[in-house]
């Protein structure tokens, strides 16, 4: 009952204290935060398929936007991201692979969610080059501490019950998406400036 309030609470943090003057990039996070609140109310009643589909769909569209938000055109080392990125996908792996047989209809929708999760990781990763080290360390990790409130909620809906698992989710979901809010306040004006600049560029060519 508490997340839809958080995300609330976050979405008037992210107001007053956004930095920038590119509405855009605002909207993005706007519009993912807005998405995980709807997601969290519909995910209240999880012994609901409806109820449950429903916010599985928003989930995964707040994830998108988030996607968007962290992606930048700057150039990168594609060897320091494939053992990250290979970590990330056999844990990936691992957690479809034990809820396998208890997801059933959710397979697909599951399979989705769980490659957009693995999507945020990755562009959150990206952002080191780009992005000053305290913006990068706080989104970087709040996606992390979400992938492990993601992972568990999934097997507490799905498979088995865990100890403690309503208070470590809520509290690993909600310290997850407050360091991600929190990187995000925290790029510089300039730092956003030059990402611009740069994207700007690869479009005109």
């Amino acid at each position: 009952m508490s997340k839809p309030w958080l995300m609330l609470l976050l979405l008037g943090y992210f107001l007053v204290n956004k930095t920038g003057d590119n509405k855009k990039k605002h909207w993005y996070v706007y519009l993912a935060l807005t998405f995980f609140f709807i997601g969290d109310i519909l995910i209240i009643n999880d012994t609901n398929i409806i109820f449950l589909s429903l916010s599985l769909f928003f989930f995964s569209v707040g994830k998108i936007f988030f996607c968007i938000k962290f992606s930048h055109k700057k150039d990168f080392n594609v060897s320091r991201l494939i053992p990250f990125t290979s970590i990330m996908f056999l844990y990936t792996i691992f957690l479809i692979g034990f809820l396998y047989k208890s997801l059933e209809a959710f397979l697909v929708p599951a399979l989705i969610s769980f490659f957009l999760t693995l999507l945020m990781v990755q562009f959150s990763y990206l952002r080191q080059s780009v992005f000053s080290r305290k913006s990068y360390r706080y989104v970087f990790f709040g996606v992390l501490l979400f992938v492990l409130s993601e992972g568990m909620m999934a097997i507490k809906t799905f498979k088995l019950s865990l100890p403690l698992q309503d208070f470590l989710i809520m509290m690993f979901y909600g310290m997850g998406v407050y360091f991600m809010v929190f990187g995000i306040i925290n790029e510089k004006e300039y730092e956003l400036e030059d990402v611009e600049k740069y994207d700007g560029e690869i479009n005109l060519s």
